[in-house]
Order: C-alpha cells, then structure tokens, then sequence
C-alpha cells in the first residue's frame, strides 16, 4: 500500500505563490481582517471633521514638502497642507461618489434587469441594445467626456461611473430574471391574479437580491479604482479638494524628492480595494450554497 502524503501547500511552489493563494482562502473563508479595513476607512469618512488634525484645505506654505515627523505623521504636500488630514478627508469623497454611483448606477441597472427580464420581445429587445452599446466604450471615456463638457467634479465622477455601471449590472440580473420567472411559483402568482408589478418586485426581486448583492460587493473595488484613475487623469475630483486619486495626481510631480505625498494614498487605495475583493469574494461563497460546500 503505497502511503501518499499530502504535503503543506505552502511547499508545494518554491516561489511561494501556493502559500500565497493559502492565506488568500483563509482572508476569503474569513473576513475579519478585510471588514476591519473597510470599517476603518467608513469610519475615517463619517468622522473625518473629528480624526483630522489639520484643515486638509488650509495651505501653510512655510510646511511645504516637510517629511513625515511627529508633527506632521505623514508629512506635509507642496502647498504646506497635512497629507494625513488630507488622507482622512478622501475617504470621505471616496465614499461619497462610490455610494451614489452604486446606488444610481446598480440600482438603474437592478430595475432595468428586472424589467427587461420578465416582459421581453420589445422591451427586452431594446433594453439589451442598450446594454451592448453602453459596454462597448470604457469608463475612462465617459468620464474625460463629461469633464471636457461639464468639468471636472463629484457629479461628473458620478455620472460617468453610473453610465459603465448600470449596463453590467443589467445583464446579469437580466439573465438571473429569464431564469427565475418560469418557475411554478410565478405561474402560480399570474393564475391568482397577481398584477405585474407586484409579481416584479414582490415574487421576481427577492430572488435576484443574493446575485445583486454579490454583483455589489465585487463592484465597489473597480468604482474606487475608476475614482482614482479618473482624477489621476484630471477628470474626478478637482484640487483642493482632497481625494485618493487627486493626491497621487499631486504627488507624481514630487515622487523623487518627496515620496509621502503619493504613497500614503496609493497604498489606501490597494489595502482598500483588496478588502473589497476579498468581502465580495467570501459574499459570492457564502450566498452560494454550491460553493459554500467546497
């Protein structure tokens, strides 16, 4: 009888990129360390007036390009202003254009998926067209789009992420409705009298919701990374506002001689985007019951 030992994953690849995908289960089976993260910086937000120790907008120009002290933790930007103040206060603009463009963006598409779902011929027709039209472009165009024709601000971020975000979000829940309204339960709810309406959202809508809050939980990571690049590229937030993308767009121009202005955000934005992942990850195992078995 031949003994086959199973040896430890971290082992298996002398890279360690086995180990790597190890401890990446781990984070998804659970997810502490990821709604750590993402409490600290929702609560960074809301409570930004108060953990500031700076006006992130008050420019101090005899502390320009000071280096991280115990005054100033994180140093200080090329106008004399707090980079940790001004850390803070992004994630509050992070928070406030990630929370309208899921709401207006995910919530149109939820309501079109539904709609284009249960009626279908024409309507579902037209909404599909839409759909492929919509996906067609990238993000990054509507956003410098709508900077070059309204200017560069929360709204404009808004809308442009809204517009790539309401498309995805509709093909799914579109395929999850044509599945679902077949079922004898629908059939049943027609039979009773059940008007449309109330079949959409009383019988159709509770069985999309687990799909709608994955498709959630998974989207937040790319609309922080499109925020970013958006005002990186001068088309989000404009200056001096603080936001994560704007502050690395700042600290580009320093990056040799004054590295903290543009890491600190830079590494915000990737410890926040990979709790996202990793939530939405561990959401997506733990609404499914096939892959919560494995």
């Amino acid at each position: 009888m031949i003994d086959h030992e199973v040896m430890p994953e971290s082992r298996v690849d002398g890279n360690g990129f086995s180990g790597m995908l190890r401890y990446r289960s781990i984070l998804r089976r659970y997810p502490v360390i990821s709604v750590m993260v993402l409490l600290s910086v929702l609560v960074s937000a809301i409570f930004a007036h108060w953990l500031a120790p700076y006006d992130p907008l008050l420019p101090v120009l005899s502390n320009r390009l000071m280096a991280p002290d115990s005054t100033f933790i994180l140093g200080t930007d090329s106008m004399g202003r707090d980079v940790l103040s001004r850390l803070i206060y992004g994630s509050r603009t992070t928070g406030i254009v990630v929370s309208l463009s899921l709401l207006v963006g995910t919530g149109s598409g939820l309501i079109l998926g539904l709609v284009a779902g249960y009626f279908g011929d024409v309507v579902d027709a037209v909404v599909s067209r839409l759909i492929d039209m919509f996906l067609a472009f990238p993000g990054l165009f509507f956003g410098l789009l709508f900077a070059a024709t309204f200017g560069p601000s929360v709204l404009t971020l808004v809308a442009a992420m809204s517009i790539v975000l309401w498309a995805g979000t509709a093909r799914i829940i579109r395929a999850e409705t044509l599945a679902t309204k077949n079922r004898e339960y629908i059939d049943s709810a027609i039979v009773s009298g059940a008007s449309r309406t109330r079949i959409i959202f009383r019988h159709l809508l509770p069985n999309v919701i687990p799909t709608f809050v994955v498709i959630l939980s998974l989207t937040v990571g790319g609309v922080i990374l499109g925020e970013a690049a958006l005002s990186f590229l001068g088309a989000g937030v404009p200056l001096p506002s603080s936001s994560w993308g704007s502050m690395i767009t700042e600290g580009q121009r320093f990056l040799e001689r004054a590295w903290w202005i543009a890491i600190p955000p830079g590494m915000a934005i990737t410890l926040t985007v990979l709790a996202v992942n990793l939530f939405g990850d561990w959401m997506r195992d733990y609404l499914d019951p096939k892959l919560r078995q494995i």
